[in-house]
Parts: C-alpha cells; sequence; structure tokens
C-alpha cells in the first residue's frame, strides 16, 4: 500500500464530508436567499456570517500554508464579518464560490505527489501541511453542522 496516496485519500474524503457528516453542499443547498442575513433566536450572528466565517478561516489556513509572508489575522475582527454586515444574493453566492474555490486549492496540494504534507510549513512553527489540513476539515465540519442545526431553528430545509 502506498501510505502517502493514502493520506491523501482520506484528507481529500475528510474535507469533502459526507462519511460521518453532512457535506457543505448538502448544508448550503436551496437555502432562501430572503433568510441569509436572519439572525436565529440566541445566535448572534447570521446564516452568512457563519458562511462567510468559514470561507475567512479557511482562506486563511490557505494563505498561511502558501506564503511565507504570512501575517495572523486579529481574532475575531479577520475571521468573522461585522456583527451589523449584511449580504445580498451577490455577497451569498461569491461567498460559497470563493469558499469552494480555496477548497479546491487544498485538493490540488493533495492532488500533487510533490507538495510534502510531512514536512514542516518553512515559515511556521512546526505546524505541517497535514496538520493544517486536517485543521480545515475539522472547523469545517464543526461549523457545516453548525449551518444545519441553523437551517433546523429556522425552518429553511
Amino acid at each position: 500500500m502506498d501510505t502517502d496516496a493514502e493520506v491523501r485519500k482520506q484528507l481529500r474524503a475528510l474535507l469533502t464530508g459526507g462519511n460521518a457528516h453532512m457535506t457543505f453542499d448538502e448544508a448550503v443547498a436551496q437555502f432562501p436567499v430572503d433568510c441569509i442575513n436572519t439572525r436565529p433566536p440566541h445566535v448572534p450572528y447570521t446564516p452568512w456570517h457563519l458562511l462567510e466565517h468559514m470561507r475567512l478561516s479557511q482562506w486563511d489556513i490557505l494563505d498561511f500554508i502558501r506564503n511565507p509572508q504570512y501575517v495572523s489575522g486579529r481574532w475575531p475582527e479577520d475571521y468573522w464579518p461585522p456583527r451589523d454586515a449584511m449580504a445580498d444574493q451577490a455577497a451569498w453566492e461569491k461567498t460559497l464560490a470563493s469558499f469552494c474555490t480555496d477548497q479546491r486549492a487544498l485538493f490540488e496540494m493533495l492532488d500533487d505527489p510533490a507538495v510534502n504534507l510531512y514536512e514542516p510549513i518553512p515559515h511556521g512553527q512546526g505546524q505541517t501541511i497535514l496538520r493544517e489540513i486536517q485543521l480545515v476539515a475539522d472547523h469545517n465540519a464543526y461549523h457545516t453542522g453548525e449551518f444545519a442545526i441553523l437551517r433546523q431553528v429556522m425552518e429553511t430545509w
């Protein structure tokens, strides 16, 4: 067995979802645009805020992997949209498209056997691409489930 190829295959499956949890595409499918700015009871953000947070966080990790001049953002300002920010349909679609584009960039890394998943990232503090992709997958799975619960509470299925 080619262990490296198997690890890459498993990471791809983890990023894609569907094994033990809902996929991102399933969670966002046919979400009503008139509800993207609705704040459910006792929740400090909207569905769009949550997806934009996922996008910003995934992009930040991707930037960390690729950019030797990477500078970590400020928490939470650089990882969540402003509390009063609203999205229209174009912003919603841009969030979804950008999330998918950045996820494809992670897939490209996994598909390239020349990308060493195990070596520390030169400008990091011991982090590896393996660890960063696992972090993205974990974060996305958590918030995809959260988004699904928001849909249940909002009755938008």
